[in-house]
């Protein structure tokens, strides 16, 4: 396999054959996304004509790199290889490092990855956000005990899907919720995130039953309760906290807010929410969820924070929210949010 290095003397003398390989790989790298795909729905996406597209994936076909079926294109084994091999190759030819810094340097933040595709369009970006998160904790965990706390929510669910039993080798894993919630549906929970991330890497998880909408006036004798403080000490000692950054209308009809708090919430523009705060366009905070588990500023004393969020809808509640986020968050991404990201002026 060509290095970056090779590949740019290539692009010196035959540049034709380097935008024939991205080309290439465009197309195995969206096909991927959206299998099994119809031939005049990928060229919409791809922005090409269907002719030029048949040409090529024709000549794909032929190569034994993916498959047609009734109902449409998909890879094959071949193809899902050749194509994960080229990804870091194209991704640093194509400068995505660079993107990476930009935007982390544009959003305050240690380190920002950009992976292919736009997860509003293409919800099979979510699972490439799973195995990115599989390799990240691979890299950052230390062999032996760890905690990790994660959040609910749709994209943390389909995240979950994506662990792998190779993160517990030489590693004991105990996931835990990041905060209470049962008010949410079953499969979003994030009780429910925990136990399918423990299932998928082979570790452990423990549960902690508790209303997120709680009044204040319970919120200081149920945070006393023996069985509910034995798992806050667990939640507060992680090593990791995963969560995901929600849109604020989305996550003010999901959490059944009061019609008061919610009418709050759209008169004072809120835009984005995480772990129960809702902020304004300017990170302000504008509406906070009482709740017991972690708030934002223990994440200050968590090793590792990796926040999980995508698409174009999500570009503005990124950047709500990193205003407030401690300056060692790793986000994961797509293309989706951090082409408008960075798009915006400073």
């Amino acid at each position: 396999m060509a290095d970056n290095e090779e590949i740019e003397l290539l692009d010196l003398i035959a540049p034709d054959f380097v935008k024939t390989l991205e080309k290439r790989f465009k197309i195995l790298q969206t096909i991927s996304l959206m299998e099994p795909v119809g031939r005049r729905i990928l060229a919409e996406d791809l922005d090409l004509s269907e002719r030029s597209l048949r040409t090529e994936t024709e000549l794909l076909k032929n190569q034994g790199l993916l498959i047609s079926s009734k109902s449409g294109m998909s890879l094959t084994e071949e193809g899902k290889r050749v194509s994960t091999q080229l990804s870091n190759v194209i991704a640093e030819f194509q400068g995505r490092t660079i993107l990476e810094r930009q935007l982390s340097q544009k959003l305050g933040i240690e380190r920002c990855i950009i992976l292919p595709g736009n997860s509003d369009r293409q919800s099979r970006v979510v699972d490439s956000f799973g195995r990115r998160l599989n390799q990240l904790l691979g890299a950052l965990l230390p062999a032996g005990d760890s905690i990790i706390s994660v959040t609910g929510g749709s994209t943390m669910a389909q995240v979950a899907q994506n662990l792998s039993p190779d993160l517990s080798k030489n590693r004991d894993l105990l996931f835990l919720p990041a905060r209470g919630g049962v008010g949410e549906s079953m499969q979003i929970q994030a009780n429910n995130v925990c136990a399918e991330m423990a299932e998928k890497s082979h570790g452990h998880y423990r549960s902690l039953y508790l209303p997120e909408d709680i009044s204040e006036n319970s919120f200081e004798s149920l945070q006393n309760e023996s069985s509910i403080k034995s798992i806050l000490d667990l939640i507060y000692k992680s090593d990791v906290v995963v969560h995901s950054i929600g849109t604020a209308a989305v996550m003010a009809k999901r959490r059944n807010l009061p019609s008061k708090d919610a009418d709050e919430i759209v008169t004072k523009k809120a835009v984005a929410e995480a772990f129960g705060h809702f902020y304004d366009h300017n990170g302000k905070l504008v509406y906070k969820v009482p709740r017991i588990g972690l708030h934002i500023r223990d994440l200050d004393n968590i090793p590792y924070v990796i926040a999980i969020a995508g698409g174009e809808s999500k570009a503005e509640a990124i950047q709500a929210y990193m205003k407030n986020a401690p300056s060692h968050t790793q986000l994961i991404t797509d293309e989706g949010a951090s082409k408008l990201i960075l798009r915006d002026n400073p």
